[in-house]
């Protein structure tokens, strides 16, 4: 079992950043992929970023070279630092883990555990 906890959340004018943390808890998520998604009101939910320990990052084409994903092993926990933030980056922000093997996909299907999320609001 996997515990997620997501924090960091807030509201931001555009061209602003903001850093999500996720404490992960539990046992056997040592291998697994983690991932940061997002639904805003009315939209499905979808990937924002994946890692895994010692593997490639995958980002959702829309946060490439403005969201970074990374972990601190050490402190078990999760991190997205989001740069040159807009209004459509407003969402809330989910933590997920899970074992889907291979490269770390951005299909919340894939993903068995999930935090409470946290919501992030950027103003124009």
């Amino acid at each position: 079992q996997v515990h997620l906890a997501e924090s960091g959340g807030g509201s931001v004018q555009a061209g602003g950043s903001l850093s999500l943390s996720c404490a992960v808890s539990g046992s056997g998520y040592s291998t697994y992929c983690m991932a940061w998604f997002r639904q805003a009101p009315g939209k499905e939910r979808e990937g924002v970023a994946s890692i895994r320990m010692f593997g490639p990052k995958n980002y959702a084409g829309s946060v490439n070279d403005r969201f970074t994903i990374y972990q601190d092993r050490a402190k078990a926990t999760l991190y997205l630092q989001m740069n040159s933030l807009n209004p459509e980056d407003t969402a809330m922000y989910y933590c997920a883990a899970g074992d889907p093997g291979g490269t770390c996909p951005l299909s919340p299907r894939d993903y068995q555990y999930w935090g409470q999320g946290t919501q992030v609001t950027v103003s124009p």
